[in-house]
This record gives C-alpha cells, structure tokens and sequence, in this order.
C-alpha cells in the first residue's frame, strides 16, 4: 500500500477487520486463490442465468455458509462467482488501482475496514450510493458502523459486513496450572478497566508459569488490542495524523515493550507460521479475541485443545475487524449486485454467516436471533459467545479512523514492539516504528 495524505474531514468512526471461524482458517486467509480482475457476464452456458461477481479478500464466508447457493436458489436467474485474493495486502492496491482508472471492477468489491476511509475520501463518486437502494434502512447496522462507510455530504457506498468485538480468549488449563482462577466473570474481574490492571495479570501468571509458555501470544497482538479501545488513535477528528503526539498511542506502545522486555509476550508476529506453532503446542495462555479469532485457533489447535479455552470481557471494549461490500457504477449488473448485497448483509443473513463462521453481525438485530444467542464453539465448549460478543459489540467506542491506519498500525506491531523481544530497547523500538511509517505516508 502507498501513503496518501488524508483531506480534513470531521467525521468519527470506529476501526474493525476481517476474518473467520472456519477450520483451518487464518485472519485474512483464504482457501482459494484468485484475483480480482475478472467481469461479470450473461449468459454462462445455464440458460439466461445473469452472473454476479464478487472482489474479495480472504475468506468472507459467504460460500462457505451456504449464502450463494441459498440466493441462487431463491433468484434462479442469478448465479454468483466469486473472485479471491488471499490476504488484503495483496487485493487493496488493485483495487485502487481499478478504481481510479474505473476499469476492471468487479460488480461487487469488498473493502476492508482500515481502508474505507481512503476510499470513502477518495473513490466514492465511483461507488453507487447504497443509501438509497430497496431494502436498505441506515438503522439496521450499528450506527457507527454505518458512519465509517457514509461520505460528509451523505452517501454511503458501503454496506457492514461484521464487526470484531474484542474479548480475551485465555486457556482454563494453563490458567490454573499459574495459580489464576478459571470462571470466565472472576477472570474479568482480575483485569476490569485498565491494561496496565491485565499486564499484571501476566506477571503473576508468569510466576508460576507452565514451562516454556507465556502469559499472551504476541506484542502484536496485545497492542493491537490496547490501541483499539482508545477513542482517539492515529487520526483526529479533522484528519490530522497525531499518532505520534498521542499520549494514549505512545502509553500503550510502552506498555505493550515493558510486557515483551519482561517475557510476558510470545516473540512471534501474528498470522506468522511460527505463531501458528505456538497456537498447535499451547505456548502462551491468552490473547486478544474478536470472534474471528476463534477460527484461527480451532484451525490451528490440536485436537486435545477443545474445550480447554474459554472468553472473558477485556479490560476496556474495542474492535478488531469488520468489512464492507461495495458495488462499483461502473459493473455490468449494478442493480443485481445492490440486490445481492443488500440480502447478503441482513441480520438473518449476518447471523446464518457467524453460526458457522464466526463474523459476528454489524446489524443488531442479528443479536436475538437463535443463531446468535445459542452459538458455541468447540474450542470454548457452553461459552456463549453470542452473548458476550453481542455485548462487547455495544460496548464499542466511537473511533475516528483514517486511511492509513493499517499502516500505522503494521509499522507500530510489526516494526516497532516486536522489536523489543529481539533485544531493543522501547526507545529503540518507537525509533525505528515511527520512522518506518513517516517513510510509508510520505510515499
């Protein structure tokens, strides 16, 4: 991804990501590959079935829910493709691409959501207004995350997918090896209202730690965690980038160091094939748990791991994920597609695509749908993770985010903390950080 500098806007919204609970499945993977410069067609050999494109990143889910065939089914007329990029690093930059030159667009391109500023700010005349569409009410989605997706003069070009409330995962077994207690409310309590409050549940776990096993998986992920239950991040209200003069940025990167200084963190970089080792061989007790993440640890945990996990409230509500579908002007079936779209984002959709995947709704009233309440995980047996997502969900802080915040927040991880456990000092680390993303947004 390339730097752009941001125009002022005064709009607040709040950073979510996407992922599923599939098996086997890593946040932002997929199991098909592909690319996104295919086009929608009429006409495929079925009659005269009107095909449906689809541009997206990772493994949304759709499929894999049965939602494709299930429209197909209810508009023979339609048949749906989609077309897969395996991680969003690698399907963003074309899709700008696509956009400015207004060619090679899918009939529907998703966008995930550390992007949706940029292209809010930037491609929006290219994207149908969906505000306007049949069916599409603003107060069926969240109402932040309808704003994240809603230009200033009033058009929203996007339709919420998921949200990623946060909660923290954290395995009972090695929990009461440590001398911790395992009722997921009186784990809550140890840490209720301040990270600093869950770091010094690390140091005492990691006093009477099980061998070679640590209090959380990552730097990465304990930052990414802290910084997403901060109200004000990289970006202020009028499109500054203030994540160096923030206090709360520097406060939690600090906090994040001193954790990894202290050998509380796992020294592996998320999604990494290393990290998914210590996933298979339960080297670490906890870790930052949007639904999503469920799937990344049923897919990468052996057998003997079912059960032993369980979902606790995190110190303060935030969110990790969420994505949009949009459907470009310039598509052959722009009024299929908003149709599409526009049922494939419905509560009773949203909660058919978490029962099996683990997206958890961005419409609420997907939270008492029998689909929601009574979800269970193997990984975390009679859980409700329904419940206690649906309430992190409303417990999200309002968020201004811009459009290089997954920058920011890849150079504060990934050059930046993970640094520590390789011998840098946190002055170091920050050093290095910021430098490394000052250098990406002047590009």
């Amino acid at each position: 991804m390339r730097a752009r500098t941001r125009s002022a806007r005064n709009r607040a919204v709040v950073l979510a990501a996407v992922a599923s609970l599939g098996a086997g499945l890593l946040a932002g993977c997929a199991d098909d590959g592909g690319d996104d410069n295919g086009s929608s067609s009429s006409g495929d050999g079925a009659g005269d079935r009107t095909t449906i494109t689809l541009g997206l990143f990772g493994t949304m889910g759709f499929k894999e829910a049965g939602l494709y065939a299930e429209y197909e089914k209810l508009n023979p007329k339609i048949k749906i493709a989609e077309n897969v990029i395996e991680r969003n690093e690698n399907y963003y930059p074309p899709l700008l691409n696509h956009l400015a030159t207004n060619s090679g667009l899918q009939d529907v391109q998703a966008v995930e959501v550390a992007n949706i500023a940029e292209i809010v700010d930037t491609q929006a005349s290219k994207l149908t207004d969906l505000s306007k569409a049949p069916g599409v009410e603003e107060s069926t989605w969240l109402d932040w995350k309808w704003k994240q997706a809603t230009t200033d003069d009033g058009q929203t070009i996007g339709l919420g997918t998921d949200v990623g409330p946060m909660a923290i995962c954290y395995r009972k077994d090695l929990f009461e090896q440590a001398g911790l207690p395992t009722d997921r409310d009186e784990v809550g309590k140890l840490w209720a209202g301040s990270w600093e409050k869950f770091v010094d549940v690390g140091r005492d776990y990691q006093k009477k730690a099980p061998a070679g096993t640590t209090f959380m998986d990552s730097p990465g992920g304990l930052l990414n965690a802290v910084l997403g239950s901060e109200s004000e991040k990289f970006y202020d209200s009028s499109g500054e980038v203030i994540y160096k003069t923030n206090p709360a940025i520097k406060a939690g990167f600090d906090l994040t160091a001193k954790a990894a200084a202290e050998g509380l963190l796992g020294k592996q970089t998320q999604f990494q094939p290393a990290w998914d080792t210590t996933i298979a061989n339960s080297k670490f007790a906890a870790i930052s748990c949007p639904p999503w993440m469920l799937g990344t640890i049923k897919g990468k945990s052996k057998p003997e791991s079912s059960g032993k996990w369980d979902v606790a409230v995190p110190p303060k509500a935030g969110n990790w994920g969420g994505t949009f579908l949009t459907v470009p002007k310039s598509g052959k079936h722009v009024a299929e597609a908003t149709k599409l779209i526009t049922w494939l984002t419905a509560p009773e959709q949203q909660a058919k695509l978490f029962s099996v995947q683990g997206n958890f709704p961005s419409t609420p009233a997907a939270y008492t749908l029998p689909e929601v309440t009574g979800a269970k995980n193997e990984m975390t047996g009679d859980a409700p993770i329904g419940t206690i997502f649906g309430e992190a969900a409303k417990a999200i802080p309002v968020q201004v985010i811009g459009p290089k915040d997954q920058i920011i927040m890849q150079g504060l991880s990934d050059n930046g903390v993970i640094l520590v456990t390789k011998g840098k000092s946190a002055k170091e680390a920050w050093e290095t950080a910021t430098k490394t993303i000052d250098n990406n947004l002047e590009k």
